[in-house]
């Protein structure tokens, strides 16, 4: 009998502690996913992380995020292929470029669409507008991912590990990204808008990632913006860019002017906009209160 009151005594305890610590940990929840300030106060960590970085690290992230581009849009190519039902071969055509996403966001590499929501997250939350360093960054990210993305696509194209029947859809899909040259100055800037609601939802899908606590989460939260983006078209620099280096070096159709002046230019500025002030500038300001609260 005592033995038995000892143990329900001290299951009573161990209650009260975990209730007590539950209760006091307001920043760490029992929960399978961090609250919206938590991840614009991660974003600014993230951010800050990434600058703090040696200049050899950040160009190398670059690179390698690149090259999962490329990848991703090899993938995205290669399961949709043959498939006649529009929302299936979406569907698959999406699920194929989240690989590269995923792969990304997990492995810490550096994307420019990515750090449009961080280092802007960094920027209002906890540094200022005057940073030189930062916009030095952003322009190696950017080089970094396209260069990456090309030295893949040579790599691939060296390795004659795809069949003839890929080109075909590849050429499509290029169409696709290109159909705005016959638009003129009116398609420069639907690409611009497009590319705003491109990083609005890599936004999103960066937003999702970091909120999940666990590596199913994290690629669940990935997939379903990539998904919805690849379906809508919409103009993603950083995913067109291995699109692009594969088109380079794989047909003359479009020339690499054309695919940086008529495409990459515009929808990298429309990037810019949608992740800094529809994802990092919205929700800092929503939740301004809760961050600094978060801070202290």
């Amino acid at each position: 009998m005592d033995l038995g009151h000892d143990q329900s005594h001290k299951e009573e305890n161990e209650n009260i502690e975990t209730d007590t610590e539950q209760k006091g940990s307001v920043d760490r929840p029992g929960r399978q996913f961090y609250i919206p300030s938590q991840i614009v106060d991660e974003f600014g960590e993230k951010g800050r992380d990434h600058l703090n970085k040696p200049f050899r690290a950040q160009f190398l992230l670059a690179l390698t995020a690149g090259s999962f581009m490329t990848f991703g849009a090899i993938f995205s190519i290669l399961l949709a292929s043959g498939v006649e039902t529009k929302g299936i071969y979406h569907l698959l055509s999406g699920l194929g470029f989240a690989a590269g996403y995923a792969m990304v966001f997990i492995s810490g590499a550096v994307l420019f669409t990515e750090i449009n929501v961080l280092l802007p997250s960094y920027l209002f939350n906890k540094a200022g507008l005057m940073k030189a360093n930062i916009y030095k960054f952003w322009a190696s990210t950017y080089i970094g991912n396209l260069l990456g993305a090309f030295i893949v696509a040579g790599l691939i194209q060296l390795s004659g590990s795809l069949s003839s029947s890929f080109y075909p859809e590849l050429s499509i899909y290029l169409d696709h990204k290109m159909k705005f040259m016959d638009h003129g100055v009116a398609g420069w800037f639907q690409i611009l808008v497009s590319g705003i609601l491109a990083n609005w939802l890599i936004g999103m899908a960066a937003f999702l990632t970091t909120s999940a606590r666990d590596i199913t989460g994290k690629i669940l939260g990935t997939m379903l913006p990539v998904i919805l983006f690849v379906a809508g078209n919409f103009q993603h620099s950083a995913a067109n860019m291995g699109y692009f280096s594969m088109g380079f070096l794989a047909t003359d159709k479009y020339t690499w002017y054309e695919y940086i002046f008529f495409n990459l230019l515009p929808a990298s500025i429309g990037n810019l906009i949608g992740g800094a002030i529809l994802v990092s500038l919205l929700f800092s300001y929503a939740y301004k209160e809760d961050i600094q609260t978060l801070g202290k």
